[in-house]
């Protein structure tokens, strides 16, 4: 495109005032009714509106600008501008329907006046034809239904799909206390509404007694997921909630421990207040950690547990006093209840977890009232803060407790089957995931959400989350298992979102949890029989030496032994050993008893010192000769021993004296040795004696 020089300006001028002469309407009409509707474009042959000839006056003075250096700007253009609407609020509101449509001559509650009416109008014609209408739509929607299988599963089977994508979880929502500016509560629990994962109720609550404000606020908050701007519903108790928990049959009622004892629970429907409380003199004495509702007929019976020792059962119905109570003792001590397990499908058993690091197995329609405590398991060196039952195989159940979280089977009461590695922080809580029974959740005091899948790896976890920088106090997932709700200290509970690798089970996960959960159970059974076996060799082998000391060749013979029974045979062959070799010694002593006696022998002893003094040495110097028999019983076995000479170094001159000592020069303690037999073994005195 060619454009003017700055020079030929007139030219240019000139041009733009015959267009302005020239006058270039388009008129077109239009109901004042369309005005703002939309353009609707349409395809029509082009029209020529105006035709301007060249002027070659013009064109002679226009001068080409080669080159033409021109700036293009390729950004598009924006603009920024701020609005400020109003905020629109939204309210929920109940409907109540109840049964209608009577005449006012007929009572609803009277029977004999409905069948009448009913009666009646069954007879009208116009009921009639309206049925035969009706029927004849019915009539088709029933053959479809008959030829269309709606819950035919048309690929059953095809194997599940499973992503392949590495587990991760996303942060989709904070929900704050709206009191924390005053102070910061800890979330002490979470339930989930039970009709999906819409709502989910939080109780707020400050366990340090003496940390706590006298003006600490009370409130604990239902919150919906579609709108977290604000609680849906503010519970307000006489005492802060501890605990809180949905009914699962009627999903507008919760029930929820207080920190002074009291139980007491809540109709959404009728507001924040507490629609009845327990009185303070049948109520728990210390707060209640954990409150679970039955599985009874009623759907109104709950259960409760304290630190001070006591199970308590309730309906809510009358709640002032409790229908049932168990202490909870075992072994002579009294345990405080922390945690507290309740599965539907066993209806009479029940868990209890203490801050003694026991979990108590009991059984509320037991015959003895002794025996309702049937088990105990102890493992934990600290409070167990968590016990729950898997949802898929209710044998085993998860513990929390200490820094470690372990899986029990409720048939081997020893030690835990499986058990997580000792964390350098503590856990605080922990549950399994809903649809899954490989997949549990655990939260540690330094703000860390850890997700372990035991199908993708067992000895670390699958995934780990740091949530916060503060302490995490509390866990809860869903029936569905999409979203997980953690909740801390400082009272902002975190919805996370699970991919679909942490949520979808594949088709064989079952079975591969139920082959592993057995595997580690018959392991464990198989190491707790050989230890029970060594220990029973163990207090063998002490009562043996306690019994009959042996010497260390036979102590070593008897440390190789493996079994009680080998040990008692080797004892009972041993025994007739030395039976058998003392009644061979008394047959020897008999048979040397009947032997003639052996004459005596002269026995000469000559004693030379170097150490007596010079006036004595010439009397000392005789030789002497004694003749003895020593006096040594039969029994022993001892023979008189033959002459035996012993000198000593004693000089040349005064060895040639020897021959002119006599008896007289014998020293008294000078006695001839005697000699042992065969089967007596000789001391070191006598054989040294001899071979000098």
């Amino acid at each position: 495109e060619a454009r003017p020089s700055r020079g030929n300006s007139v030219a240019t001028r000139q041009a733009r005032s015959f267009l302005l002469k020239m006058e270039i309407v388009y008129v077109y009409t239009k109901k004042r009714a369309e005005f703002g509707r939309q353009c609707n474009f349409g395809d029509r042959q082009a029209e020529l509106h105006a035709d301007i000839s060249p002027d070659e006056a013009l064109a002679s003075q226009f001068i080409d600008k080669n080159p033409c250096d021109t700036a293009i700007q390729n950004a598009p253009e924006m603009s920024e501008h701020e609005v400020n609407t109003m905020r629109f609020e939204t309210e929920s509101r109940g409907m109540n329907h109840v049964e209608g449509g009577w005449p006012k001559d007929v009572n609803p509650n009277e029977v004999e006046q409905t069948i009448r009416f009913r009666k009646k109008v069954e007879k009208d014609e116009g009921y009639i034809q309206t049925v035969v209408r009706l029927g004849e739509a019915m009539e088709h929607c029933i053959k479809q239904n008959n030829a269309v299988d709606i819950y035919e599963e048309y690929f059953d089977g095809f194997s599940d799909v499973v992503s392949n994508d590495p587990p991760s979880a996303q942060t989709i929502n904070v929900f704050r206390d709206p009191n924390e500016a005053t102070f910061k509560r800890n979330v002490s629990s979470i339930s989930w509404h039970p009709d999906g994962a819409r709502k989910v109720a939080v109780s707020h609550a400050v366990m340090e007694f003496q940390r706590a404000p006298s003006s600490i606020c009370t409130h604990s908050y239902i919150w919906n997921l579609e709108k977290p701007n604000k609680p849906e519903l503010v519970l307000k108790p006489i005492s802060p909630l501890v605990c809180l928990e949905y009914n699962v049959k009627d999903s507008h009622v919760l029930v929820g421990g207080c920190y002074n004892g009291l139980i007491g629970f809540w109709d959404t429907r009728k507001g924040s207040q507490p629609v009845e409380m327990s009185s303070i003199d049948n109520s728990h004495q210390d707060p209640v950690y954990k409150v679970r509702f039955l599985a009874s007929k009623s759907g109104t019976e709950c259960m409760s547990t304290s630190t001070d020792g006591r199970v308590l059962w309730w309906d809510i119905r009358k709640i002032s006093e409790p229908t049932d109570s168990l202490n909870l003792e075992w072994n002579g001590q009294k345990l405080g209840g922390v945690s507290l397990e309740f599965e539907p499908t066993m209806p009479t058993k029940f868990m209890v977890g203490t801050e003694q690091r026991t979990v108590l197995l009991c059984n509320r329609k037991s015959k003895n009232p002794n025996e309702r405590i049937s088990a105990a398991y102890s493992d934990h060196m600290g409070c167990v803060y968590a016990l729950e039952r898997n949802p898929t195989y209710q044998k085993y159940f998860l513990t929390v407790s200490d820094w470690q979280a372990r899986i029990w089977a409720e048939d081997f009461k020893e030690t835990a089957i499986m058990w997580t590695k000792y964390h350098n922080s503590y856990i605080t809580d922990g549950c399994w995931h809903r649809q899954r029974p490989g997949v549990f959740f655990t939260t540690q005091w330094d703000g860390t959400l850890d997700i372990w899948d035991f199908v993708f790896k067992q000895k670390e976890a699958a995934l780990t989350v740091k949530v916060c920088d503060e302490p995490l106090s509390a866990v809860r997932v869903p029936e569905s298992g999409r979203y997980v709700a953690v909740g801390s200290n400082q009272g902002t509970v975190t919805l996370l979102e699970l991919s679909d690798g942490l949520t979808e089970p594949s088709s064989h996960e079952k079975g591969m949890i139920s082959n592993m959960f057995e595997r580690e159970l018959r392991r464990e059974k198989t190491l707790e029989t050989k230890y029970r076996e060594m220990r029973m060799k163990d207090r063998a082998k002490s009562s043996a030496a306690k019994q009959a000391p042996t010497p260390d060749e036979q102590s070593t013979e008897f440390g190789a032994m493996e079994t009680a029974d080998e040990l008692i045979e080797e004892s009972t062959r041993t025994f007739w050993d030395i039976v058998g070799q003392q009644r061979k010694e008394r047959d020897q002593k008999k048979q040397k008893k009947a032997e003639p006696e052996p004459p005596k022998k002269r026995v000469s002893v000559t004693v030379i010192s170097d150490q007596i003094p010079e006036e004595q040495t010439a009397s000392q110097e005789a030789e002497s000769s004694l003749t003895a028999q020593p006096n040594i019983p039969e029994s022993n076995g001892v023979e008189t021993a033959p002459h035996t000479e012993v000198e000593s170094a004693a000089p040349p001159e005064t060895a040639a004296d020897d021959d002119k000592t006599g008896e007289e020069a014998l020293p008294a303690e000078t006695h001839p040795e005697p000699k042992p037999s065969d089967d007596q073994p000789m001391n070191g005195d006598t054989t040294d004696q001899q071979d000098a």
